[in-house]
């Protein structure tokens, strides 16, 4: 069974022209983990933030990633203790503290059952039900220690920040951006995307939020100085030998991929790291378990789109979403 990459682009810039015909402008297109990136940059100083931003990102490609063998992760995951730079202890503690808040829906151990469906690889396979048992086992990020810059894992356990990296990526390079004096740039890590400022003429970006079951747009969403970022089984599946489509977020309880109404959840946050791992998070828990996470936190606000023809949206962001006419059939809700 070939695996059948879509790239996650789920959010597209609609209207990215800067009204002036003197503002500096300078893109970068890329490609680090394991996905294409582009950033754009407006002022005098576009070029030299935006080159240090892509640089930051290629360093912390090379410190997180999960198959290069040479990366502090990477190092973890072989030995099962390792010392690592204060910044990789963080992110991980980071991912574990969410992970504790929405009771493991997000786990940064799944990793070997990750790898036993291939998402991993150029092959995907449909694991035993006895092979995913004895897996999840070792899935338990109450298992994992975090003492300053010691990272310890429990016999059989295994790392992945594939559900914060691009997340804390976006967050340097917004960083960057801002130290260099841009206060209007668009960063597009793979779909995550994370907003500095407004557009150059004043004016929120316009982003289209895919259609997870079809072509085009679901609608606009009109925002500025945030982080966007869109999680759904669509982005990267592969089609069993009998017809079955099984997506990449994979449910640490069942160690199945999540199949429970969702299409897609979209966080809007200040962060970009917290956006990336909610967005999985809520997707595993499903709409009810989702939208009770978001009344008891309301730090963030979601876009939900259901397999039932339901866009809902949290009452922050209700007034910031168009949905696209050709969507008709679809209804919106607004969730307070």
């Amino acid at each position: 069974m070939k695996l059948r990459i879509f790239l996650p682009i789920i959010l597209c810039l609609l209207l990215t022209a800067c009204s002036g015909g003197n503002t500096e402008e300078y893109s970068y297109d890329f490609f680090a983990m394991d996905t294409f990136m582009s950033l754009t940059a407006y002022g005098k100083n576009a070029e030299k933030g935006v080159k240090a931003a892509a640089g930051r990102i290629a360093e912390l490609t090379l410190m997180l990633s999960v198959t290069d063998e040479n990366s502090e992760l990477s190092a973890i995951n072989r030995v099962g203790t390792a010392e690592v730079s204060g910044e990789t202890a963080e992110l991980i503690a980071f991912a574990l503290d969410i992970a504790d808040k929405t009771d493991g829906a997000l786990d940064p151990t799944i990793y070997p059952v990750l790898r036993a469906w291939g998402f991993t690889a150029e092959e995907n396979r449909v694991p035993a039900p006895e092979e995913l048992s004895a897996l999840l086992e070792n899935v338990s990020h109450e298992r994992v220690q975090v003492d300053r810059n010691t990272v310890t894992l429990g016999e059989g356990m295994m790392l992945d920040l594939g559900a914060v990296a691009k997340g804390y990526a976006g967050d340097e390079a917004e960083r960057i951006l801002r130290e260099n004096g841009i206060t209007s740039a668009l960063i597009n890590l793979g779909g995550n995307i994370q907003l500095v400022g407004t557009k150059p003429d004043g004016t929120d970006w316009r982003l289209g939020l895919k259609d997870p079951a079809g072509a085009g747009n679901v609608g606009v969403l009109t925002v500025s100085d945030c982080a966007v970022v869109t999680s759904g089984s669509y982005e990267r599946c592969f089609t069993a030998d009998d017809g079955t489509v099984y997506g990449h977020i994979i449910d640490p309880t069942s160690g199945y991929p999540a199949d429970n109404g969702l299409l897609s959840a979209t966080i809007i946050a200040d962060e970009g790291r917290l956006c990336d791992a909610l967005s999985t998070a809520l997707f595993v828990m499903g709409k009810d378990r989702a939208l009770d996470f978001w009344r008891e936190n309301k730090s963030f606000d979601v876009i939900l789109i259901t397999d039932n023809a339901e866009v809902l949206i949290t009452e922050g962001i209700a007034d910031k979403f168009q949905l696209d006419s050709a969507h008709g059939n679809l209804t919106v809700k607004v969730i307070d």
